[in-house]
């Protein structure tokens, strides 16, 4: 089974698009840095957390080398903050792993990297293709999200994602 390790910003979105619970049907091994569960997630309520725990998401200590190894990418790309270098840190050690992530920064360092690294429109058609979620479903968590001034988006591909999930 393939790892996908998840940023904060992903998680943030899937939970505004009530997707969550189907995000944690993909057949997937989903994991995210344990400072990114406890720092960046915020808004989440214990009971969301529960769910996400409880679906399956592992949280995942960086030893001491990965902490380091997180330091170093941020001392060297000040675009990045220490979290998107845990993330970063935890998807390298895993070869072959997706990265899961919103931020671009981190998504063009990651693909420099040779890491495989997709966002939230990846996970909508992945809920498609796996049979998980219906394009209502879909498209109605896009207008969600399209409405959302917090989550940035490439309006382009947004507007493409709604029309291909309108009305089927």
């Amino acid at each position: 089974m393939r790892v996908v390790i998840s940023d904060s910003s992903c998680l943030i979105d899937l939970r505004k698009a009530s997707l969550l619970p189907a995000f944690l049907r993909l057949p997937y091994e989903l994991l995210i840095p344990n400072t990114l569960f406890e720092d960046e997630l915020l808004k989440f309520t214990p009971a969301q957390k529960r769910i996400l725990l409880h679906g399956g998401l592992k949280v995942v200590e960086l030893p001491g080398e990965g902490v380091l190894r997180a330091r170093e990418i941020v001392g060297e790309f000040a675009h990045l903050s220490i979290h998107d270098g845990f993330a970063y840190a935890l998807a390298e050690s895993r070869p072959g792993c997706i990265l899961l992530t919103g931020d671009g920064p981190l998504r063009a360092f990651a693909r420099k990297q040779k890491i495989e690294v997709h966002g939230i429109l990846w996970v909508i058609d992945e809920l498609y293709a796996h049979k998980i979620s219906t394009t209502n479903t879909l498209h109605g968590a896009l207008d969600l999200l399209a409405k959302d001034p917090a989550v940035r988006l490439p309006q382009d591909e947004l507007a493409a994602y709604l029309k291909r999930y309108a009305g089927s």
